[in-house]
């Protein structure tokens, strides 16, 4: 548009050079100008009248989606309602057909606080009865003034309905009727049965307008109209919270009553247009006035033309250095394969001038011979444009023979026409790239050869660290029976006792090694529901002995009841053991009277907290920075393996383990688990 105002003005103000030998021409050009012109002052009225032709359709549109939103929400809200309804009718049939009785008659006390319950919950209950076979009314609640059990001479239709869910064995309902406060009440009778024998007929009486105010929620009446209606239309109960004559569209759906047709209509209230809606209107019609301002803007800037061609001289000079100085390989191909341009970037890389390869045709001179049917597969798959969209890699040959790896990426090129005259490659090098990636793929297989031998020697460490205390136990009950059977002292039941012990402990050592095995694979902890109150008893006792021969005690503090808790029970009893035998370690220069050895277990939320506490020297603060490093210890004959071990098996099982100092002196370790740190088992 800026050329076509620009020939205007240009022709416009042209003046002949030869007025008697061009009048015809210069005529004819003015006329051409003349209605290009009014063509260009046309244009931004047609395109004011397609933009309020487009924001009408646009706000029709918007309309009728609205409508469509609303008439799916009433939809939707009536059938939740209409659902919510059916169940409390069939859950009200259900408490009906449950009244209690003696012998086939009323329990005048049970019967009253059954039904009071089935009036005071909101369902629009106001009376229940219970008839006889034969008709005649046994109780009622609540009960009527001045009246005592007698007879009910019942209507037509409730004699009707009354004889068919005798008949039928199941809730029937009755026609509505108008009371005397003129309000419709319906009649549902349920049949009563005492060990599949009939004993009379149960009637809850519905008043219609209490039941939709108990059963309709606010927000529903807040957005409609609700009324029940009968099969000739007749209105028996309405309820809504805001008075407007004005309603949308109706909607109305059948209540699945057994004897009845009643129905639910809704009548949503409408709405007023939206504040959003009429501002929207009115920002596109400033937007359509600011589009015929802007055009008018335009004309005046024609003016400004030669500068702007300037102005893109300079911008085609600027981006020309700026290609040129990138180290990206640019080259551009016709459709055929014949090269029209490379930057200096692709002739650095190759080695060869531009003036070497502009109008050059395949076989290019920087194809590898050794790859060449390679590179004629990928050049024909680029021309038939099948090139990979994330680039290829290919081998490519400098002028001096040496081989490079490049990865490219082509695209088509569109000339100003938009049409397809060729194909854009940039071209990497990338051989100091692959070369580096190489370098980083052999470290990490060093790295992981690395891994896989520290968690060998981890899982070997553990191995000796844990089957030690089985292995002991194994050998005192062998070295026992030796001494029986030595002693000629042979019972049958000590031996089959100590061998029992013995196959427990060698189980025991089995269990270590399998899931130790498979912790130091890394793999998930073999959770079940373990008592922990169990766990720390066994280790007690456990240990008990070895701490009674160096004048120590072990003292547990556990709660009443405990819950389970979803983790591996070998793993977690070692964990504790450790912990616990390094206490009793620690307190191997401290006096009896403060060797003791506090165990305790807490529950705080949906947590577990066990704290292993003893009275020892403590841990010094430089050494309790690196307590859980691997292979740290201050023992002379220690691995420095337990305690990295330890909070390995508690983070497996999603839990925490760390040290506190003790304010009475000594060291506190404390393991927090959750409570469901895995899925319970099946």
């Amino acid at each position: 548009m800026t050329t076509l105002w620009a020939f205007v003005d240009a022709n416009t103000s042209a003046a002949p050079a030869k007025p008697e030998a061009a009048s015809s021409t210069s005529e004819g050009a003015t006329r051409r100008a003349v209605n290009d012109g009014l063509l260009l002052w046309r244009l931004p009225h047609l395109a004011f009248l397609l933009l309020i032709a487009c924001v009408g359709i646009l706000l029709w549109y918007w309309e009728r989606h609205e409508h469509e939103t609303q008439r799916a929400s009433l939809i939707s809200d009536m059938l939740w309602f209409e659902q919510n309804l059916q169940f409390q009718l069939r859950h009200n049939e259900e408490l009906l057909a449950q009244l209690p009785s003696i012998g086939g008659k009323p329990d005048s006390l049970a019967f009253a606080s059954h039904a009071k319950s089935l009036l005071a919950n909101d369902s629009g209950l106001i009376r229940v009865l219970w008839l006889s076979p034969e008709g005649q009314r046994l109780a009622t609640y609540p009960p009527p003034l001045g009246e005592g059990v007698r007879p009910l001479a019942m209507a037509k239709f409730i004699e009707d309905a009354f004889k068919l869910a005798m008949t039928a064995s199941r809730p029937i309902y009755a026609p509505p009727w108008q009371a005397e406060d003129h309000a419709w009440q319906l009649a549902v009778l349920v049949p009563l049965y005492d060990d599949k024998r009939n004993i009379g007929v149960a009637v809850g009486v519905y008043a219609l307008s209490r039941l939709l105010d108990q059963m309709a929620p606010w927000w529903l009446a807040e957005r409609y109209h609700l009324s029940i209606i009968d099969a000739n239309g007749a209105v028996l109960a309405q309820r809504s919270k805001i008075e407007i004559d004005a309603f949308g569209d109706p909607y109305q759906m059948t209540l699945d009553l057994p004897g009845q047709a009643l129905s639910i209509r809704a009548l949503p209230f409408r709405q007023p247009p939206p504040l959003a809606s009429r501002l929207i209107v009115a920002s596109l019609i400033i937007l359509a006035v600011l589009v015929i301002v802007s055009f008018w803007a335009l004309r005046r800037d024609v003016a400004k033309r030669l500068a702007a061609e300037s102005a893109l001289k300079n911008e085609v000079a600027f981006r020309k250095a700026m290609e040129d100085s990138v180290h990206t390989g640019l080259r551009a191909r016709t459709l055929d394969g014949r090269i029209t341009y490379v930057n200096p970037a692709f002739c650095r890389m190759v080695g060869f001038t531009a003036e070497e390869l502009i109008g050059r045709s395949p076989p290019m001179p920087y194809w590898a011979e050794e790859y060449l049917d390679e590179t004629r597969a990928m050049h024909a798959r680029v021309l038939a444009g099948d090139a990979p969209s994330e680039g290829f890699e290919i081998k490519l040959k400098r002028k001096n023979g040496e081989i490079f790896d490049a990865l490219i990426h082509e695209a088509p090129l569109i000339d100003s026409q938009g049409r397809h005259v060729g194909w854009m490659g940039s071209v990497v090098d990338i051989t100091e790239h692959k070369r580096a990636a190489e370098l980083a793929r052999q470290q990490e297989e060093r790295l992981q050869a690395s891994a896989r031998l520290i968690a060998m020697g981890e899982m070997a460490s553990s191995l000796a660290h844990e089957l030690n205390q089985p292995l002991a136990a194994i050998s005192s009950y062998l070295a026992g029976c030796r001494h029986l059977l030595a002693h000629r002292q042979v019972e049958q039941q000590a031996i089959d006792d100590a061998l029992a012990k013995c196959m427990a402990q060698a189980q025991r050592a089995a269990a270590v090694i399998r899931r130790i095995y498979a912790f130091a694979r890394r793999h998930e902890p073999h959770t079940e529901p373990c008592d922990v109150k169990a766990i720390i008893g066994d280790l007690a006792s456990l240990l008990e002995a070895e701490a009674r021969r160096q004048g120590m005690r072990i003292q547990i503090e556990l709660p009443d009841r405990l819950p389970l808790l979803e983790a591996d029970p070998v793993l977690l009893s070692q964990a504790i053991f450790n912990l616990m035998k390094n206490g009793l370690e620690a307190m191997r220069e401290a006096p009896s009277s403060r060797a003791i050895l506090t165990v305790s277990v807490s529950v705080e939320r949906d947590r577990l907290q066990i704290v292993v506490a003893d009275r020892g020297c403590g841990v010094p603060p430089e050494i309790a920075e690196r307590l859980f490093e691997p292979f740290f210890t201050t023992k002379s004959e220690g691995l420095g393996v337990g305690l990295n071990i330890c909070r390995s098996v508690v983070e497996a099982h999603h839990g925490r383990l760390w040290y506190e100092p003790d304010a009475a002196g000594g060291s506190r370790f404390l393991i927090s688990l959750p409570l469901f740190s895995s899925p319970p088992l099946p």
